[in-house]
């Protein structure tokens, strides 16, 4: 096995941990934290979608119950965070397995599979927002405690590092799938299911284990984003916006790559946040859902122009640079 992959994975993550010494603006480093946490949850998409050629339209049910859970542990029953945090990330895991079960064992897939996950993160949005204990429609508010030991932190760049680590680990963990057994059978899976059946491949099994994986790190997300925030309602933890950047970042940046879901959501927000920028000095004020409008337009020219993302793009320039020297 090459360690190329993880020299690289090494040297993006300390150059990120570089940014914000550069930096004092809470704009700046709550983007940069924020960018992370969507990056999280886009390799979480990216495991299942990228590699396993699942695709998801629900992947809210896995960053919402991971948030969900993260709240809840510390204000129902006083658990401290870096103990919640595993077992929101094992309730997310559970989850996807019940999910993929269900789904996987009906011979679901395509875009019957995408909308049956975008059922049920409808049905857990729903629940959350009429169930008492989750708090309604008030949602749940995690009591400021600026200590490390609560997981929470006085200089934004700290969460920022927490984060990044997340973002790190996702990587890692993305490049063993790349180059394991699991990964080659999940892929062959992804091409032709029927004949990766005849060559032995226990399907329903390693799309179960793909889907548990996905829903254990996008938990993780959610887990992150409750911390950040330390305030959740349904419309946030399970609402479609989250599900819309985890599935976007990934085929904006190069779907099924290590990197793809990092290079997406950077590109992806910071062109949001440019766009809302721009369009609020022109009109004098907040354009509501002008992001959206150019999360679409990037879909369409990413499909119609760069069918494998903006890392195959570049690749294709590389390689047309070498051959014109050659």
């Amino acid at each position: 096995m090459t360690s190329a992959p993880y020299a690289w994975i090494a040297a993006i993550v300390a150059a990120l941990a570089l940014l914000p010494l550069g930096t004092s603006s809470n704009t700046v480093l709550n983007f940069l934290s924020f960018a992370m946490i969507v990056t999280v949850a886009a390799q979480g998409w990216n495991i299942l979608g990228g590699y396993g050629g699942q695709f998801s339209f629900g992947h809210a049910v896995f960053f919402g119950t991971g948030a969900y859970v993260m709240a809840l542990a510390q204000v129902r029953f006083g658990l401290n965070p870096w103990l919640a945090l595993p077992l929101a990330m094992a309730m997310g895991a559970a989850v996807g397995y019940a999910i993929g079960f269900l789904s996987f064992r009906a011979r679901l897939r395509g875009s019957y599979f995408a909308l049956v996950t975008l059922a049920f993160a409808e049905v857990f949005r729903i629940s959350a927002n009429a169930w008492g204990f989750t708090g309604g429609a008030a949602g749940v508010l995690v009591p400021l405690k600026l200590d490390a030991a609560q997981m929470q932190f006085a200089d934004k760049r700290l969460f920022y590092w927490l984060a990044l680590a997340f973002v790190a680990a996702a990587l890692v963990l993305t490049a063993w799938i790349a180059r394991s057994r699991f990964g080659a059978q999940l892929v062959a899976v992804r091409e032709n299911e029927e004949a990766a059946r005849a060559l032995g491949v226990d399907a329903l099994a390693i799309k179960l284990r793909a889907i548990t994986l996905s829903g254990a790190v996008t938990a993780a997300a959610g887990c992150l984003y409750t911390q950040k925030f330390l305030y959740l309602d349904a419309n946030l933890a399970y609402g479609p916006w989250i599900s819309v950047e985890a599935l976007l970042a990934p085929i904006i940046g190069g779907l099924g790559t290590v990197f793809g879901p990092l290079v997406g959501a950077v590109v992806l927000l910071g062109l949001g946040e440019v766009t809302k920028t721009v369009f609020a000095n022109l009109m004098g004020g907040s354009v509501p859902g002008v992001d959206l409008v150019v999360f679409g337009a990037l879909l369409i020219a990413c499909v119609a122009y760069a069918p494998r993302g903006v890392l195959g793009l570049l690749q294709g320039w590389l390689a047309s640079a070498r051959k014109a020297r050659a």
